[in-house]
Parts: C-alpha cells; sequence; structure tokens
C-alpha cells in the first residue's frame, strides 16, 4: 500500500487533542473535531471566523437545494440535488481595544483544542497577545444535544490576564451563508427578529422549498444592542472583564426542521426555544455527560497491548476505534426515517451529502448489532423512496424499481452517467440489505409489509436490465461499473452478476414464500403491483443461469477480460500523485488492472459463508496487491479478510489504516470532511475481522484471532434482545449474555448454548 500516516493529532484513549495551530491543516482540523447529533452537524471552524482558511459549515439533516442541469441524453438526470449549509449558530466576534479577535493575524500563545469523545463536547483555548501587551484567555465550548436534537449549546469564557477592561462581544445568528461548492447562498425569503437576548430567524430555500426555523438565547448583559437586517440577526455588548475573573457567555440555540412552514413553523420553533429555555446549559451538559457514559457502557471496543513495545502503536489503535463509533453514534441513530446516511456525513461538503450503496453494504452491520431498531429505520428510508426508485428506472429504459448511486431525498443527483446509469450497486445492496436485517434480527413482519415489495421492485429492474450472452448463452449485465469504479461500461462484472444472481434467487424465495404463509398479503401485493407468476419463474431461471466467470482453481475474474488489462505496479506510484483523481487523467486509469476498491472481495465480505476458504484465499492473494486503496471503503474489506485467511500482518497494518484513515489523514483528503461509512467499516473490521463474526449463515458464529501485539480485546453486541459479551484474549475467548435468553452460537466449528454464565473457548491454533 502506497499510503503513509500524516500524523498530527495526539495519542489519548478517550480524547482528540491539538497542540498548537498549524493554518496549513486547518480544514482538516475542522473536519476531524465535527460534532453532529443526526438532526444537526457542524465542523470544528472558529467561532469567531476570521481569515483562517476554513470551510465554515454547520449543516441541518435532510436539508438540500436544487441545480439544473442541461440534458444531454435520455436516462441522464436534468436536475441534481445536494446538502447546503444551514443557519450559522456559532459565529461571534470579539474586539478588544480596537483589535479584532482573528487568528489569521492576531498573536496568540497556548493554543489547545480537545475533542472529548467520552462527553461529546469540543473545547478550545488560547491567550491572545493584543497589540497593546494585553493578554486574554480565550476558551470555547460547544456540543450538540443528543436527546433534543434541536438544539445546540456554545459557552464562550473570557479571562483578562493582566488587565481589566472592556471587551467587545457580539453573538449572531445568519442564513447569509456560502455553499463552497456553487459559490453562492441558497437561502431566501427570511424573517429576522432580535430583542434583548433573543434572536429568531426563519429561510426558505430557493428551488427545493424547504424552511428552517433558527432561534437564539443569549446570556450577555442588560442593554445589549439589538439588530436583525436581512438575513442576519445580532446581538451585542460590552463586556467587563475584571484581572482574574473569568467572564462567561452561553448561547443556546434552537434548529428546527420539522416538515413545517410559515407560521407553523415559526410556532413551533418558538414553543422550541421556549423549552430550551427552562434547561441551563449546565444541566444539558449533564444530561450530555449522562448520555454518552450510558452510550459507551455497551458500545465501547477495548484493546489492550500486549507489551511495552506495542503500547504506542495500540493506543493509537484504541483512540482510532473510539473515534469511529463516537463518529457513527453521531451521524446516525434512528431519529428519522427521512433521512439516510451521507458518505461525509455532516462533516462537510463534499459528496454533496448524498448516501450511496455504502448504508446497505457498509453501515448496517454497526446498526445492526448495536441499534437494531436505527437499522430498520434506514430500511425504511429505501422503502419511503421506492417511488422515486421506480421512476428512476423508467428513465434507464427498466422495469421495476432503480434505486439511486447517490440521493438525499430519494431521486438520482448523480450527473455523472458512468456512476449513475451503469452502478447496479444501489439496487442490490439494498436487497442484501433487507435479507441481512431480516436474517439478523428475525423481524419478519418487516419483510413482509416493506422489504417483499422492495425485493419485487428491485428483481424487476434486474431482470429488465440483464441479458444473454450471444457467446457463452449465459446470463449476465452488460455495460456497467462494479464496486472498482476504476473499469467502466465493463461486460459480466462478477460482483453485478452473482449480487444479481443472489437478489433474483431472494425475490423469488420469498415470494413463494408468501404465496403459502400469508396468502391474503400476498394477494393484495399482486392487486397493489400486477405482478404476474411468470415474472418470478423468470427471475429464478436468470439466477439460475448467470455467469460467474471462475476457473478450476476458484479465481474469479473480475470482468470480461480483466485478465488481459496491462498491469500497473501501485507500490510504485508515489505517494504525491494521491489522490489519484486529482494527478492522473480520467482516461488513464482505466487503462490498468490497478482496482480502485475490493469488487471481487467485496462478495466474498458480503456473502462470506457462501465461499470456501480455498476460494477466499485465492482470490486474496489476487486482487489484495492489485488494489490502490483510493476507496475509503477499502482497508477494512481488505483486514476482515486476512484476519480470516491468518494474514495477521496484513489484518493488522490495514486495520490501522482503516481506524484512522481520517486522524491520520491517509488519502489527503479529510479536509473536505470524514469519511463516515468508511468509519462504520472500521467498526466492521473489529467484530468482522478479529473477533471472526459472520452473520450471513443460518446461525451467528465467531472465529477469533487476536493479533499479537493485542493482550485483550473487549466489545459488546446486541443480538435479538441480547446483549452479547465478548473478551478476547491470547489463549482463549469468554462469551457470555449480560441481558436476555440464552441461545446457540457457533464458535469456530461448534455449537454452544450461550447463556448467562460465562463460557471459555479456547482459542484456535
Amino acid at each position: 500500500m502506497a499510503k503513509a500516516a500524516d500524523v498530527y493529532f495526539k495519542i489519548d484513549p478517550w480524547k482528540v487533542i491539538e497542540e498548537g495551530f498549524d493554518p496549513a491543516y486547518s480544514r482538516v482540523s475542522e473536519s476531524v473535531f465535527s460534532l453532529a447529533n443526526e438532526n444537526m452537524g457542524v465542523r470544528g471552524c472558529f467561532d469567531e471566523g476570521g481569515s483562517v482558511d476554513s470551510l465554515r459549515g454547520a449543516y441541518t439533516n435532510g436539508v438540500y437545494d436544487k441545480e439544473p442541469i442541461g440534458r444531454s441524453y435520455r436516462g441522464i438526470i436534468d436536475e441534481t440535488h445536494f446538502m447546503i449549509p444551514s443557519a450559522e449558530w456559532l459565529k461571534t466576534d470579539i474586539v478588544l481595544d480596537g483589535e479584532a479577535l482573528d487568528l489569521g493575524h492576531v498573536r496568540f500563545r497556548d493554543f489547545r483544542r480537545e475533542l472529548n469523545m467520552r462527553e461529546g463536547t469540543l473545547t478550545r483555548s488560547f491567550v491572545w497577545q493584543t497589540a497593546s501587551g494585553k493578554e486574554l484567555r480565550l476558551t470555547f465550548l460547544r456540543f450538540l444535544d443528543m436527546v433534543h436534537r434541536e438544539r445546540a449549546y456554545q459557552r464562550i469564557t473570557l479571562e483578562a490576564l493582566n488587565f481589566s477592561g472592556a471587551a467587545e462581544f457580539t453573538s449572531s445568528l445568519s442564513f447569509d451563508v456560502i455553499h463552497e461548492g456553487y459559490g453562492k447562498c441558497y437561502w431566501q425569503d427570511t424573517r429576522a427578529e432580535a430583542e434583548a437576548g433573543k434572536m429568531l430567524l426563519q429561510s426558505r430555500t430557493t428551488r427545493s422549498g424547504q424552511e428552517l426555523f433558527a432561534g437564539a438565547l443569549v446570556s450577555l448583559p442588560d442593554g445589549a444592542k439589538a439588530s436583525a437586517e436581512g438575513k442576519t440577526a445580532s446581538l451585542s455588548a460590552s463586556l467587563t472583564l475584571e484581572q482574574g475573573r473569568p467572564a462567561h457567555v452561553d448561547k443556546r440555540t434552537v434548529i428546527l426542521f420539522d416538515g413545517s412552514q410559515g407560521d407553523s413553523l415559526w410556532a413551533n420553533g418558538l414553543a422550541a426555544l421556549t423549552d430550551s429555555e427552562r434547561v441551563s446549559l449546565d444541566e444539558a451538559l449533564q444530561a450530555q455527560k449522562a448520555y454518552w457514559e450510558a452510550y459507551w457502557r455497551t458500545s465501547d471496543i477495548q484493546i489492550e497491548p500486549s507489551g511495552k513495545d506495542t503500547a504506542e502503536a495500540v493506543a493509537a489503535e484504541q483512540q482510532g476505534i473510539r473515534f469511529c463509533s463516537f463518529q457513527l453514534a453521531q451521524t446516525y441513530n434512528g431519529g428519522s426515517m427521512r433521512h439516510n446516511i451521507g458518505a461525509k456525513g455532516l462533516t462537510g461538503e463534499a459528496y454533496n451529502g448524498h448516501a450511496f450503496w455504502d448504508t446497505e453494504s457498509c453501515c448496517l452491520p454497526f446498526y445492526l448489532f448495536t441499534n437494531p431498531a436505527a437499522a430498520k429505520d434506514l430500511l425504511l428510508f429505501r422503502y419511503n423512496t421506492l417511488p422515486q426508485a421506480l421512476e428512476r428506472a423508467q428513465m434507464l429504459d427498466c422495469k421495476g424499481a432503480c434505486y439511486p448511486i447517490a440521493t438525499q431525498s430519494g431521486k438520482e443527483a448523480c450527473a455523472l452517467w458512468q456512476h449513475a446509469s451503469l452502478q447496479l450497486q444501489p439496487s442490490t445492496a439494498v436487497a442484501y440489505g433487507i435479507w441481512h436485517y431480516v436474517r439478523v434480527t428475525g423481524d419478519e413482519e418487516f419483510l413482509w409489509h416493506y422489504g417483499v415489495e422492495m425485493l419485487l421492485q428491485i428483481a424487476r429492474f434486474l431482470a429488465s436490465r440483464a441479458a444473454k450472452g450471444n457467446r457463452t448463452g449465459k446470463y449476465g449485465f452488460f455495460g456497467v461499473m462494479g464496486p472498482d469504479e476504476f473499469h467502466m461500461m465493463v461486460n459480466n462484472n462478477a460482483y453485478t452478476n452473482y449480487m444479481g444472481m443472489r437478489t433474483l434467487r431472494f425475490a423469488a424465495e420469498t415470494l413463494n414464500r408468501m404465496r403459502q404463509e400469508r396468502p391474503q398479503a400476498y394477494a393484495d401485493l399482486i392487486q397493489k403491483t400486477a405482478l404476474d407468476d411468470r415474472e418470478i419463474l423468470l427471475w429464478k431461471t436468470i439466477a439460475d443461469d448467470m455467469l460467474i466467470l471462475q476457473d478450476e482453481s476458484g479465481l474469479i475474474e473480475q470482468h470480461d477480460d480483466y485478465f488481459n488489462l496491462p498491469h500497473t505496479d501501485i507500490d510504485a506510484i508515489p505517494v504525491t500523485e494521491f489522490p489519484l483523481y486529482e494527478h492522473w487523467s480520467y482516461d488513464r486509469i482505466y487503462r490498468t488492472d490497478m482496482i480502485k476498491q475490493p469488487d471481487v472481495l467485496m462478495m466474498l465480505y458480503l456473502y462470506n459463508s457462501s465461499f470456501t476458504e480455498a476460494e477466499k484465499r485465492v482470490n486474496y492473494e489476487f486482487y489484495e496487491p492489485r488494489t490502490i486503496h483510493e476507496s475509503s471503503l477499502s482497508p477494512a474489506i481488505h483486514s476482515i479478510l486476512a484476519a480470516e485467511l491468518d494474514k495477521m500482518a496484513e489484518a493488522v497494518r490495514f486495520f490501522g489504516y482503516a481506524t484512522r484513515l481520517d486522524l491520520d489523514n491517509y488519502n489527503r483528503n479529510t479536509r473536505e470532511g470524514l469519511h463516515i461509512t468508511s468509519i462504520a467499516l472500521a467498526w466492521d473490521n473489529i467484530v468482522y475481522g478479529f473477533a471472526g463474526l459472520r452473520s450471513d449463515g443460518d446461525r451467528l458464529r465467531f472465529a477469533p484471532r487476536l493479533p499479537d501485539r493485542w493482550k485483550r480485546l473487549c466489545f459488546s453486541v446486541l443480538y435479538r434482545g441480547r446483549v452479547i459479551r465478548i473478551r478476547m484474549e491470547r489463549d482463549q475467548t469468554s462469551f457470555q449474555i449480560i441481558e436476555g435468553d440464552s441461545l446457540p452460537l457457533q464458535i469456530y466449528n461448534q455449537t454452544y448454548a450461550l447463556g448467562s454464565e460465562e463460557l471459555l473457548v479456547s482459542s484456535a491454533l
């Protein structure tokens, strides 16, 4: 792997710490220090703004706007939608002796920024040294309420170190925010009001017509000046500072996006702000700490080093996996079915806030085993956007439902035809997500009420998109792009064919079972969808006669004629040429056997139990040296398979990359936002990789493999109402149900009855 860590932050088991400020690293830090609570998110940008390079971004989940695209050919979208910045609620201006606080210009010392993952808070502090010689210590605290998700909090502490005097302080709330990519503001018709201690705003997006309320309460001294003009409301006051006596300014903000509009939204926003007024910032902070304490009690992953020589490396891994778990819990926890998980979450504008096929293939396992209700809500988002998927299939001259490669609203938002029209992964991933969710949770009511209709329409799409090859006489998918996006318009991509085969088979089996077990529901579905029984027979025919390019050794060819492509030595590519999309011409990427991310290996991961160890080994050993990991999804998949194949050195190396991808800026693009779906795979990396969890078979099974540098690995999973605690050590692994009934569990190749008594299983040789 030609990429290297860019180490900047301090190692700490529960915190991410920046000591000293490097302006060149400003945007990377902003991404890493992002906060969210599913409803809203904010980058770690400076409250006071200034001239430092920054992407100032506060975002509200589900809020987007649109731009037209000139239509060129049928099937290519003529309008895209994208996440836009929401109301800026942190904006603060501080002036001392006529000098404005701006870390790009003023002198300062003792800079420290700290993300506390145990408590869900971000603090920043430094001493401002004015031109007149005054020293003012400033401490900024912010957090987003994890329970009342419309609430956000900011506390600014000012401590005069060598003087007494006055500082001018202005707190603002504004919809005058610019989307960096398009270079304009997407908010209009703003209602703005301000009065003593209170700011109120409501605005509407330009084209999508969504409305948002923003209100704030600020603890400024009596007599503060209130102003409201255009899209901004402000409160200004002169703060009297006494040497050695800290002064606090607290700001309690409400951002409300509940689907209402006009006077109704205004009334709802005022009521929400009034409710927040009953809770002080200190009380909210205590509740915040309690929330995260409860979360970590069942969700923490603990890694202990095997000795002093491994302590430093393991400490970095411990910090990395906690950072991943923290960001996942912030990004989505099942509060709404109106939105999904964007590739960057709420940490930046790259990928436009869009959800991809990563949700079902990479994120779902984390939620299946930590928050099954959230997993269900993710799939219900797909059910609620089924009408848009049906519309998209028609645009592509197909039947059924084609789920979009990139979306917030359910409509296709990707203007790149080679992705939007050629990648079938979203549709097969949704089907896989349904299959996986029902298998893990046993929630068949979801299957009959929601899942089966999605499966039916996805199968229709796949059947209309598949065709028989003239030479082989077998079915396949032609003119596609698999997960490896370095090869487009290929035929018989193995992943696409295999996932299509499994989807068609699962859909046919589910409908046949529904006809027998739920005849009335089946009849209702037939009436709703005009399903013909001959369609189900066709699905089975296509599945049974699907071409998979595999030789006698078990090696699967990624797509037609892949083995004939010119070879590229990926280790010879200089690290300065990453990301490749920014340094190589677009067409150059496609003229090589270099792989962006796991393709064949991805299906071996998803349907792991369906392949033999020999098949996994021969394919891993062939494709791993050809994979450049230009996708953040790549390292964890390789680590999981490497661990299964007892390639522990490779597994550990890839794991370190996966867990610290953003903390160490491996891909040199953390500045654009965090890789949230890759972060989910880092959790998978622990549980599916080193603990050997497999959830695609007839029962839950584990095959623990502890890396040499670890002495102990401890974590818990939720499974069908049970909390299972796993403690892995060098010679043995402990399994115990600490909540719920007993269940059969397969460990290595033996089945055990697991209950409340600790079960000790010797490690496999």
